[in-house]
């Protein structure tokens, strides 16, 4: 009998010396531990749960560890205790391990959680649950901090994409030229006036005729500011459709409207950090001049479709062939718009003003020209000269290059000859004879006859690129029909597709 009790006592230090073990072991733990019996009710705590919720173990024994600090979803709704992954543990005896709901501390607040709720066997029954957690705030932050890190990336790379769709759009541009070219007063002016206004940010509202080169010199006022290490961003507000400008101008996300089938980086946007040129302007409708004024003001866009807020830093040049000051007084533009543009005004003269720039203009399209149509370079003469003086150039320096570039293109014997409206003779056009009428076929011998309408064909064949019937083909430059000229190709041996001149 007393060794029994003796053997009952020994049993009882024991199990008391292996309780005192097991508390040992669960206080050094870093993760929060605690126990629940069958009915959900708290068994035990070790200091690190304590710590890390700020519930005292005298908080969970015996009462509803869910109605404690696992009552409320992340989000704020109610989180019913049959729906709770660590009571699970005890009723269908499995292992639950969940990694993206909140425990509520003694004080009111809340942290992002990992815990793991594993089922207590007794006597091959369920006896309970043993729950260990962790606070995970920190990798939660870490994790934001990465997601975030990977949108921003995904953004740069969204706008370099477009940046460099952009940019290869621009590069199929043909600029009317590539530098400022001229010595005329006018033009020194306005070199002057860039100069001046490059370095700083001030908005820059520049007005001249159509083909003056104002997009030029608003990249001159870009390459000499300190943004032209970014792109500069061109909109042509008369190109855009009415109903497409906030787009346009801001861009959207996928699915902010019919069509809208990924997400779009808007001019603005695309500019961050550089300059936006927004040419014709004046075609802005009333009701996105609101808009744009409250952009250029507080340096923020939204996506159409997006309630996030982005900042902008863009500098803005502005170009209008349009009066301006006469469209703000008559309501068709907005004048408060109108002066924020206008904090520096650059007019551009027309061609017609700046006439002894025309020699030095007309020498660097020809070279350019040449060069691009792999043509020889052609001598300006006193007589080209002469004739481009005397016009009146509506057109301004985008029509000098066209015609140029026509005369390049038509040149024969490297002799440049230029089509001017309304320039009489000097039609443009390579000298071709037309066809005689009948009556006058007795003036050539038949030979004769036979070798100028050979070389009129093949001239006129080149010119059209061997093209015969049609707008711009040869029996069009020849003034007859592609019928006889294919009948007369024929008699002569001209290959169909035949254009250059070759002695017989």
């Amino acid at each position: 009998m007393e060794l029994e009790k003796l053997d009952q006592e020994t049993t009882k230090e024991a199990q008391a010396r292996t309780d005192r073990n097991n508390q040992l072991i669960l206080g050094a733990v870093g993760e929060g531990i605690y126990g629940i019996d069958l009915n959900g009710c708290g068994t035990f705590a070790n200091s690190a749960a304590v710590e890390i919720t700020g519930w005292l173990e005298e908080d969970l024994l015996g009462k509803p560890v869910h109605d404690i600090h696992h009552h409320t979803k992340p989000d704020g709704s109610h989180y019913p205790r049959e729906d709770c992954p660590i009571y699970a543990a005890f009723k269908d005896g499995a292992i639950h391990h969940i990694d993206d709901e909140v425990f509520w501390r003694k004080d009111g607040s809340s942290f992002p959680v990992e815990y793991t709720s594993r089922p207590i066997w007794k006597d091959g029954k369920l006896a309970g649950a043993v729950v260990v957690f962790k606070d995970i705030t920190e990798r939660k932050r870490i994790e934001t901090e990465l997601l975030n890190a990977y949108a921003e990336v995904e953004r740069m790379k969204e706008q370099l994409s477009a940046e460099n769709t952009y940019l290869q759009e621009e590069i199929k541009e043909e600029y009317g030229f590539t530098g400022l070219i001229g010595m005329s007063p006018e033009i020194k002016q306005v070199m002057q006036q860039v100069k001046l206004v490059a370095p700083t940010d001030a908005s820059v509202l520049i007005t001249g005729e159509s083909g003056t080169g104002k997009e030029l010199i608003a990249r001159a006022i870009h390459e000499g500011s300190h943004r032209s290490e970014r792109p500069m961003i061109r909109v042509n507000c008369a190109a855009i459709p009415r109903e497409l400008f906030e787009s346009e101008f801001f861009g959207h996300v996928k699915g902010a409207y019919t069509g809208a089938i990924k997400d779009r980086t808007g001019r603005f946007e695309l500019a961050d950090g550089g300059t936006i040129f927004l040419d014709e302007i004046g075609e802005i409708p009333l009701e996105m001049q609101s808009k744009l004024l409250r952009v250029l003001q507080e340096g923020q866009i939204e996506r159409i479709g997006e309630e996030r807020t982005r900042n902008i830093d863009v500098r803005v040049i502005a170009a209008t062939n349009r009066d301006l000051k006469a469209d703000a007084a008559a309501k068709l533009f907005r004048e408060d718009l109108y002066f924020r543009l206008n904090v520096f005004p650059l007019e551009i003269v027309p061609l017609r003003d700046r006439i002894s720039d025309i020699p030095l203009l007309t020498a660097h399209f020809i070279t350019k020209l040449c060069k691009q149509h792999n043509r020889p370079e052609m001598q300006l003469s006193e007589a080209n000269v002469k004739q481009l003086r005397a016009y009146d150039w509506p057109g301004n320096i985008r029509e000098l290059q066209n015609i140029i570039e026509r005369a390049v293109i038509i040149n024969q014997n490297n002799r440049l000859v230029f089509s001017l409206p309304g320039a009489g003779s000097e039609s443009g056009q390579p000298h071709i004879d037309t066809p005689a009428p009948e009556t006058e076929i007795l003036l050539y011998t038949e030979e004769e006859r036979l070798q100028r309408d050979r070389v009129n064909i093949l001239a006129a064949l080149e010119m059209a690129n061997g093209k015969i019937s049609g707008a711009q083909g040869a029996a069009e430059l020849l003034g007859i029909k592609s019928t006889t000229l294919k009948s007369r190709m024929s008699a002569l041996g001209i290959e169909k597709g035949k254009s250059r001149i070759t002695p017989d």
